[in-house]
């Protein structure tokens, strides 16, 4: 498939008028390798390398074991599309975040490997989008979106089936398939079988207090590590009573990753996910 038209594809399809972030500003020593407009806008087409693309690729991080993975394949006219363009590791705190391999990054560009990065556009509501796509493995339904997010709206309220945080956690932790964290602050009972789900990192004050208004009792997350500035997320969910559940900040977003293999899909792109590995201190 032509590589111009995959990305104009892509962007009408997820990119909203006002959506930003600011990746690229945290990017300067790999600057060289970023498109113009990726360093305006952070989203979008961040290494232009292919005219191109014959299989996508999709990963949660584009982290050392997933970008040596293409490589040692040898492989050659693809994208590598991720959701977030830098490696998360809280390990490293307070330098969560650490840029892409320069070496591998010349290594993707003499094979013609391209990077595109959709993290608002991915988070925000959609078929696609990270939440809806956790939400839908645990089997909550009637999903409605809330929480505006950097030009987006990046969590859902939804029904489930469990009536108990237990019950529901035990599900969890199974499609999570490693250890889930729960931090028990309010009624066991799941108050009207609803709860709240936000993949990746959604312990936040705010976000918390839009669950707290709409009577929700259960927030399912990723990053859940009561330490530093998320103290204050914890004091605030004691004290409205709001249960809150963990399950990484990878595992909880690698569905939407899975989810648009298929998206690829319907345009005739082979695709399929590459694997990462689960930070479980984010619990």
């Amino acid at each position: 498939m032509n590589a111009a038209e995959l990305y104009a594809r892509l962007e009408k399809d997820f990119i909203l008028p006002g959506m930003t972030d600011e990746w690229a500003r945290y990017m300067q020593p790999i600057a060289d390798f970023l498109t113009d407009n990726y360093k305006e806008r952070s989203m979008g087409l961040v290494c232009d390398n292919a005219a191109e693309i014959d299989r996508v690729y999709t990963a949660v991080f584009p982290s050392r074991p997933v970008m040596q993975s293409l490589i040692d394949s040898d492989v050659r006219n693809a994208l590598l599309f991720v959701h977030h363009p830098s490696i998360w590791d809280i390990r490293n705190a307070p330098a969560v975040w650490q840029v892409m391999d320069r070496e591998q990054l010349g290594r993707f560009r003499e094979r013609n490997i391209s990077i595109y990065n959709l993290h608002v556009p991915l988070d925000n509501f959609s078929e696609y989008s990270t939440s809806a796509s956790l939400a839908r493995l645990l089997d909550i339904t009637d999903l409605t979106p809330f929480y505006e997010y950097f030009g987006g709206v990046a969590a859902v309220f939804g029904k489930t089936e469990y009536s108990t945080i237990h019950e529901l956690r035990d599900r969890f932790a199974a499609e999570m398939g490693h250890e889930t964290s729960l931090y028990r602050y309010g009624s066991e009972a799941i108050t009207g079988n609803r709860v709240a789900v936000v993949a990746g990192g959604g312990n936040i004050p705010d976000l918390l207090a839009e669950i707290a208004d709409a009577g929700v009792n259960v927030l399912v997350t990723g990053i859940t590590v009561n330490r530093g500035a998320a103290e204050q997320s914890h004091d605030f969910a004691r004290e409205k009573g709001i249960n809150i559940m963990g399950g990484t900040h990878y595992t909880t977003e690698k569905p939407a990753c899975v989810a648009m293999c298929a998206y690829f899909k319907k345009l005739g792109l082979p695709a399929g996910f590459i694997e990462g590995v689960p930070v479980l201190e984010d619990l």
